[in-house]
Protein backbone atom coordinates (compact mmCIF):
# COMPACT_ATOMS: atom_id res chain seq x y z
CA UNK A 1 0.00 0.00 0.00
CA UNK A 2 1.17 3.53 -0.82
CA UNK A 3 0.55 7.02 0.49
CA UNK A 4 -0.80 9.32 -2.22
CA UNK A 5 -1.39 13.01 -2.65
CA UNK A 6 -4.27 13.60 -5.07
CA UNK A 7 -4.67 17.27 -5.97
CA UNK A 8 -8.04 18.47 -7.23
CA UNK A 9 -9.67 15.73 -5.15
CA UNK A 10 -13.04 17.52 -5.08
CA UNK A 11 -12.91 17.91 -8.85
CA UNK A 12 -14.37 15.61 -11.48
CA UNK A 13 -11.42 13.33 -12.24
CA UNK A 14 -9.72 13.73 -8.86
CA UNK A 15 -12.83 12.54 -7.03
CA UNK A 16 -12.94 9.26 -8.92
CA UNK A 17 -9.18 8.69 -8.71
CA UNK A 18 -9.16 9.25 -4.94
CA UNK A 19 -12.17 6.99 -4.52
CA UNK A 20 -10.53 4.16 -6.48
CA UNK A 21 -7.24 4.48 -4.59
CA UNK A 22 -9.07 4.31 -1.27
CA UNK A 23 -10.99 1.23 -2.42
CA UNK A 24 -7.65 -0.41 -3.21
CA UNK A 25 -6.50 0.23 0.36
CA UNK A 26 -4.07 3.09 -0.21
CA UNK A 27 -3.77 6.10 2.09
CA UNK A 28 -4.97 9.21 0.26
CA UNK A 29 -4.61 12.88 1.16
CA UNK A 30 -6.91 14.90 -1.09
CA UNK A 31 -6.10 18.56 -1.71
CA UNK A 32 -8.48 21.11 -3.19
CA UNK A 33 -9.17 24.83 -2.79
CA UNK A 34 -12.91 24.46 -3.55
CA UNK A 35 -12.91 27.54 -5.78
CA UNK A 36 -16.13 28.83 -7.31
CA UNK A 37 -15.25 28.37 -11.00
CA UNK A 38 -18.39 26.20 -11.02
CA UNK A 39 -20.97 25.40 -8.38
CA UNK A 40 -19.19 24.62 -5.11
CA UNK A 41 -22.10 22.47 -3.95
CA UNK A 42 -21.15 19.84 -6.54
CA UNK A 43 -17.57 19.77 -5.24
CA UNK A 44 -18.84 19.52 -1.67
CA UNK A 45 -21.11 16.60 -2.62
CA UNK A 46 -18.16 14.72 -4.14
CA UNK A 47 -16.08 15.48 -1.08
CA UNK A 48 -18.79 14.25 1.28
CA UNK A 49 -18.60 10.84 -0.40
CA UNK A 50 -14.81 10.72 -0.16
CA UNK A 51 -14.81 11.69 3.51
CA UNK A 52 -16.70 8.50 4.32
CA UNK A 53 -13.56 6.57 3.38
CA UNK A 54 -11.49 5.79 6.52
CA UNK A 55 -8.20 6.07 4.59
CA UNK A 56 -8.98 9.48 3.07
CA UNK A 57 -8.10 12.87 4.55
CA UNK A 58 -9.01 16.21 3.02
CA UNK A 59 -6.83 19.32 3.08
CA UNK A 60 -8.28 22.58 1.84
CA UNK A 61 -5.41 24.53 0.33
CA UNK A 62 -4.51 26.54 -2.75
CA UNK A 63 -1.59 25.15 -4.72
CA UNK A 64 -0.22 28.68 -5.07
CA UNK A 65 0.40 28.62 -1.29
CA UNK A 66 4.10 27.77 -1.56
CA UNK A 67 4.75 27.46 2.17
CA UNK A 68 1.56 25.50 2.81
CA UNK A 69 2.29 22.96 0.07
CA UNK A 70 5.92 22.62 1.22
CA UNK A 71 4.79 21.93 4.79
CA UNK A 72 2.23 19.39 3.60
CA UNK A 73 4.90 17.41 1.73
CA UNK A 74 7.23 17.58 4.73
CA UNK A 75 4.55 16.34 7.14
CA UNK A 76 2.95 13.63 5.01
CA UNK A 77 5.94 12.03 3.25
CA UNK A 78 3.95 11.11 0.14
CA UNK A 79 5.23 8.18 -1.90
CA UNK A 80 3.31 9.09 -5.06
CA UNK A 81 1.52 12.18 -6.33
CA UNK A 82 -1.35 12.37 -8.82
CA UNK A 83 -1.65 16.04 -9.69
CA UNK A 84 -5.03 16.84 -11.26
CA UNK A 85 -5.77 20.30 -9.83
CA UNK A 86 -5.78 23.14 -12.35
CA UNK A 87 -7.81 26.04 -13.57
CA UNK A 88 -9.75 24.33 -16.34
CA UNK A 89 -11.54 25.70 -19.36
CA UNK A 90 -10.34 26.94 -22.73
CA UNK A 91 -12.98 29.66 -23.03
CA UNK A 92 -12.57 30.93 -19.46
CA UNK A 93 -8.86 31.46 -20.17
CA UNK A 94 -9.73 34.05 -22.84
CA UNK A 95 -11.31 36.35 -20.25
CA UNK A 96 -9.42 35.44 -17.07
CA UNK A 97 -5.83 34.71 -18.12
CA UNK A 98 -4.12 35.60 -14.83
CA UNK A 99 -6.06 32.89 -13.01
CA UNK A 100 -4.18 30.31 -15.07
CA UNK A 101 -0.79 31.69 -14.05
CA UNK A 102 -1.45 31.10 -10.34
CA UNK A 103 -3.24 27.77 -10.64
CA UNK A 104 -1.52 26.08 -13.56
CA UNK A 105 2.02 27.48 -13.52
CA UNK A 106 2.76 28.38 -9.90
CA UNK A 107 0.58 25.49 -8.71
CA UNK A 108 2.48 22.98 -10.83
CA UNK A 109 5.77 24.44 -9.61
CA UNK A 110 4.90 23.93 -5.94
CA UNK A 111 4.10 20.27 -6.68
CA UNK A 112 7.40 19.79 -8.52
CA UNK A 113 9.28 21.35 -5.61
CA UNK A 114 7.51 19.07 -3.14
CA UNK A 115 8.43 16.03 -5.22
CA UNK A 116 12.02 17.24 -5.53
CA UNK A 117 12.63 17.75 -1.83
CA UNK A 118 10.87 14.62 -0.64
CA UNK A 119 11.95 12.00 -3.18
CA UNK A 120 8.49 11.11 -4.47
CA UNK A 121 8.52 7.81 -6.41
CA UNK A 122 6.35 9.04 -9.28
CA UNK A 123 4.50 12.21 -10.23
CA UNK A 124 1.57 11.70 -12.60
CA UNK A 125 -0.02 14.95 -13.75
CA UNK A 126 -2.83 16.13 -16.00
CA UNK A 127 -1.92 17.63 -19.32
CA UNK A 128 -4.52 18.12 -22.06
CA UNK A 129 -5.32 17.32 -25.67
CA UNK A 130 -5.57 21.09 -26.14
CA UNK A 131 -1.76 21.23 -26.41
CA UNK A 132 -2.11 19.92 -30.00
CA UNK A 133 -3.45 23.34 -30.97
CA UNK A 134 -3.10 23.99 -34.70
CA UNK A 135 -2.07 20.41 -35.51
CA UNK A 136 -4.04 19.02 -38.42
CA UNK A 137 -2.59 15.50 -38.69
CA UNK A 138 -4.97 12.89 -37.26
CA UNK A 139 -4.88 11.06 -34.97
CA UNK A 140 -2.91 13.27 -32.58
CA UNK A 141 0.28 11.47 -31.61
CA UNK A 142 2.64 12.18 -28.74
CA UNK A 143 5.38 12.02 -31.39
CA UNK A 144 3.94 15.21 -32.95
CA UNK A 145 5.10 18.76 -32.29
CA UNK A 146 2.88 20.71 -29.90
CA UNK A 147 4.46 24.15 -30.25
CA UNK A 148 1.41 26.05 -31.49
CA UNK A 149 -1.35 26.18 -28.84
CA UNK A 150 -4.40 28.34 -29.52
CA UNK A 151 -5.45 29.15 -25.94
CA UNK A 152 -3.64 30.21 -22.79
CA UNK A 153 -5.03 27.12 -21.06
CA UNK A 154 -3.28 24.93 -23.63
CA UNK A 155 -0.09 26.96 -23.27
CA UNK A 156 -0.03 26.40 -19.51
CA UNK A 157 -0.46 22.66 -20.00
CA UNK A 158 2.42 22.58 -22.48
CA UNK A 159 4.43 24.59 -19.95
CA UNK A 160 3.65 21.97 -17.29
CA UNK A 161 5.17 19.30 -19.54
CA UNK A 162 8.31 21.40 -20.06
CA UNK A 163 8.63 22.17 -16.35
CA UNK A 164 8.25 18.48 -15.52
CA UNK A 165 10.92 17.48 -18.03
CA UNK A 166 13.33 19.95 -16.48
CA UNK A 167 12.79 18.50 -13.00
CA UNK A 168 13.04 14.94 -14.30
CA UNK A 169 16.34 15.83 -15.97
CA UNK A 170 17.86 17.82 -13.11
CA UNK A 171 16.60 15.91 -10.08
CA UNK A 172 15.82 12.43 -11.42
CA UNK A 173 12.12 12.76 -10.52
CA UNK A 174 10.00 10.28 -12.54
CA UNK A 175 7.18 12.28 -14.14
CA UNK A 176 4.35 11.20 -16.43
CA UNK A 177 2.06 13.66 -18.20
CA UNK A 178 -1.35 12.51 -19.42
CA UNK A 179 -3.04 14.39 -22.26
CA UNK A 180 -6.75 13.95 -21.51
CA UNK A 181 -9.25 13.98 -24.37
CA UNK A 182 -12.74 15.45 -23.62
CA UNK A 183 -13.60 13.65 -20.39
CA UNK A 184 -17.30 13.19 -19.59
CA UNK A 185 -19.56 11.17 -17.31
CA UNK A 186 -21.40 11.26 -13.96
CA UNK A 187 -20.25 13.98 -11.54
CA UNK A 188 -18.80 15.89 -14.50
CA UNK A 189 -18.08 19.60 -14.70
CA UNK A 190 -21.05 21.94 -15.34
CA UNK A 191 -18.99 24.01 -17.79
CA UNK A 192 -18.58 21.03 -20.13
CA UNK A 193 -20.86 20.49 -23.12
CA UNK A 194 -22.69 17.38 -21.87
CA UNK A 195 -23.64 18.99 -18.57
CA UNK A 196 -24.68 22.29 -20.16
CA UNK A 197 -26.65 20.57 -22.92
CA UNK A 198 -28.48 18.29 -20.49
CA UNK A 199 -29.43 21.14 -18.21
CA UNK A 200 -30.62 23.32 -21.08
CA UNK A 201 -32.66 20.59 -22.79
CA UNK A 202 -34.42 19.60 -19.57
CA UNK A 203 -35.21 23.26 -18.86
CA UNK A 204 -36.53 23.81 -22.39
CA UNK A 205 -33.74 26.19 -23.41
CA UNK A 206 -31.81 26.06 -26.70
CA UNK A 207 -28.27 24.70 -26.81
CA UNK A 208 -25.43 26.52 -28.56
CA UNK A 209 -23.77 24.41 -31.27
CA UNK A 210 -20.46 25.93 -32.38
CA UNK A 211 -19.00 25.86 -35.88
CA UNK A 212 -22.55 25.01 -37.02
CA UNK A 213 -22.11 21.53 -35.55
CA UNK A 214 -19.12 20.65 -37.75
CA UNK A 215 -16.85 19.56 -34.89
CA UNK A 216 -15.53 16.20 -33.70
CA UNK A 217 -14.29 15.23 -30.27
CA UNK A 218 -12.61 12.15 -28.84
CA UNK A 219 -15.12 11.86 -25.99
CA UNK A 220 -13.63 9.71 -23.22
CA UNK A 221 -15.74 8.29 -20.40
CA UNK A 222 -14.57 8.95 -16.84
CA UNK A 223 -14.12 5.26 -15.94
CA UNK A 224 -11.73 4.82 -18.87
CA UNK A 225 -9.73 7.88 -17.79
CA UNK A 226 -9.45 6.67 -14.19
CA UNK A 227 -8.43 3.16 -15.23
CA UNK A 228 -5.71 4.62 -17.43
CA UNK A 229 -4.42 6.83 -14.60
CA UNK A 230 -4.30 3.97 -12.11
CA UNK A 231 -2.48 1.72 -14.51
CA UNK A 232 0.05 4.31 -15.65
CA UNK A 233 0.98 5.37 -12.12
CA UNK A 234 2.49 1.89 -11.69
CA UNK A 235 4.58 2.37 -14.87
CA UNK A 236 7.37 4.48 -13.45
CA UNK A 237 9.56 6.11 -16.14
CA UNK A 238 13.28 5.42 -16.24
CA UNK A 239 16.05 7.11 -18.14
CA UNK A 240 16.37 6.08 -21.79
CA UNK A 241 20.10 6.15 -22.47
CA UNK A 242 19.56 5.66 -26.22
CA UNK A 243 17.23 8.65 -26.62
CA UNK A 244 18.35 11.82 -28.38
CA UNK A 245 16.55 15.02 -29.29
CA UNK A 246 17.42 14.47 -32.94
CA UNK A 247 16.04 10.94 -33.29
CA UNK A 248 13.74 10.41 -30.31
CA UNK A 249 10.06 11.09 -29.68
CA UNK A 250 9.10 14.25 -27.75
CA UNK A 251 7.11 11.93 -25.47
CA UNK A 252 10.27 10.14 -24.31
CA UNK A 253 13.57 11.36 -22.92
CA UNK A 254 16.98 10.55 -21.53
CA UNK A 255 15.35 11.75 -18.30
CA UNK A 256 12.74 9.66 -16.42
CA UNK A 257 9.93 11.46 -18.23
CA UNK A 258 7.03 10.25 -20.38
CA UNK A 259 3.94 11.70 -22.07
CA UNK A 260 0.84 9.67 -23.04
CA UNK A 261 -2.46 10.39 -24.72
CA UNK A 262 -5.43 9.10 -22.77
CA UNK A 263 -8.54 9.12 -24.94
CA UNK A 264 -11.13 6.83 -26.42
CA UNK A 265 -9.37 6.73 -29.79
CA UNK A 266 -12.68 7.04 -31.68
CA UNK A 267 -13.70 10.63 -32.48
CA UNK A 268 -17.42 11.36 -32.55
CA UNK A 269 -19.18 14.09 -34.51
CA UNK A 270 -20.69 16.68 -32.18
CA UNK A 271 -24.12 16.21 -33.74
CA UNK A 272 -23.93 12.45 -33.11
CA UNK A 273 -23.06 13.21 -29.48
CA UNK A 274 -26.10 15.48 -29.26
CA UNK A 275 -28.26 12.77 -30.85
CA UNK A 276 -27.09 10.29 -28.18
CA UNK A 277 -28.07 12.79 -25.49
CA UNK A 278 -31.48 13.42 -27.06
CA UNK A 279 -32.11 9.67 -27.15
CA UNK A 280 -31.10 9.27 -23.49
CA UNK A 281 -33.34 12.16 -22.44
CA UNK A 282 -36.21 11.24 -24.76
CA UNK A 283 -36.36 14.87 -25.81
CA UNK A 284 -35.23 16.77 -28.92
CA UNK A 285 -32.99 19.78 -28.34
CA UNK A 286 -33.67 23.21 -29.74
CA UNK A 287 -30.38 24.09 -31.44
CA UNK A 288 -28.77 27.48 -31.82
CA UNK A 289 -26.04 27.14 -34.46
CA UNK A 290 -23.06 29.42 -33.88
CA UNK A 291 -19.71 30.22 -35.57
CA UNK A 292 -16.41 28.76 -34.38
CA UNK A 293 -15.19 30.17 -31.07
CA UNK A 294 -11.72 31.64 -30.52
CA UNK A 295 -9.38 29.13 -28.91
CA UNK A 296 -11.42 26.14 -30.13
CA UNK A 297 -10.20 23.39 -32.46
CA UNK A 298 -12.04 21.59 -35.25
CA UNK A 299 -11.37 18.05 -34.12
CA UNK A 300 -9.57 15.92 -31.54
CA UNK A 301 -8.53 12.31 -32.02
CA UNK A 302 -6.11 10.42 -29.78
CA UNK A 303 -3.48 7.95 -30.89
CA UNK A 304 -3.37 5.76 -27.77
CA UNK A 305 -0.97 3.06 -28.92
CA UNK A 306 1.76 4.05 -26.47
CA UNK A 307 -0.71 3.90 -23.56
CA UNK A 308 -1.75 0.42 -24.63
CA UNK A 309 1.86 -0.68 -25.03
CA UNK A 310 2.66 0.56 -21.52
CA UNK A 311 -0.43 -0.71 -19.71
CA UNK A 312 -2.29 -3.18 -21.93
CA UNK A 313 -5.36 -0.98 -21.53
CA UNK A 314 -7.59 0.43 -24.26
CA UNK A 315 -10.58 2.66 -23.36
CA UNK A 316 -13.77 1.02 -24.65
CA UNK A 317 -16.93 2.69 -23.30
CA UNK A 318 -19.08 4.01 -26.16
CA UNK A 319 -20.72 7.43 -26.25
CA UNK A 320 -24.17 5.84 -26.23
CA UNK A 321 -23.45 3.99 -22.99
CA UNK A 322 -21.53 6.84 -21.40
CA UNK A 323 -24.11 9.52 -22.15
CA UNK A 324 -26.87 7.23 -20.87
CA UNK A 325 -25.02 6.75 -17.57
CA UNK A 326 -24.52 10.49 -17.23
CA UNK A 327 -28.23 11.21 -17.76
CA UNK A 328 -29.17 8.61 -15.13
CA UNK A 329 -26.79 10.24 -12.65
CA UNK A 330 -27.96 13.78 -13.50
CA UNK A 331 -31.63 12.96 -12.95
CA UNK A 332 -30.84 11.20 -9.68
CA UNK A 333 -28.53 13.92 -8.32
CA UNK A 334 -30.87 16.78 -9.20
CA UNK A 335 -33.98 14.76 -8.31
CA UNK A 336 -35.62 15.09 -11.73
Amino acid sequence: MKKYLVTGAAGFIGFFVAQRLCALGHQVVGLDNLNDYYEVSLKEARLAILQKEPNFRFVRMDLADKNGVAQLFAQEKFERVIHLAAQAGVRYSLDNPMTYVDSNLLGHMTILEGCRHHKVEHLVYASSSSVYGLNKKMPFSTADSVDHPVSLYAATKKANELMSHTYSHLYDIPTTGLRFFTVYGPWGRPDMALFKFTRAILEGRPIDIYNNGDLSRDFTYIDDIVEGILRIQDVIPTRNADWTVESGSPADSSAPYRIYNIGNGRPVKLMDFVAALEAALGKVAEKNFMPMQPGDVYATYADTRSLFDATGYQPDITVTDGVGRFVEWYKSFYKI
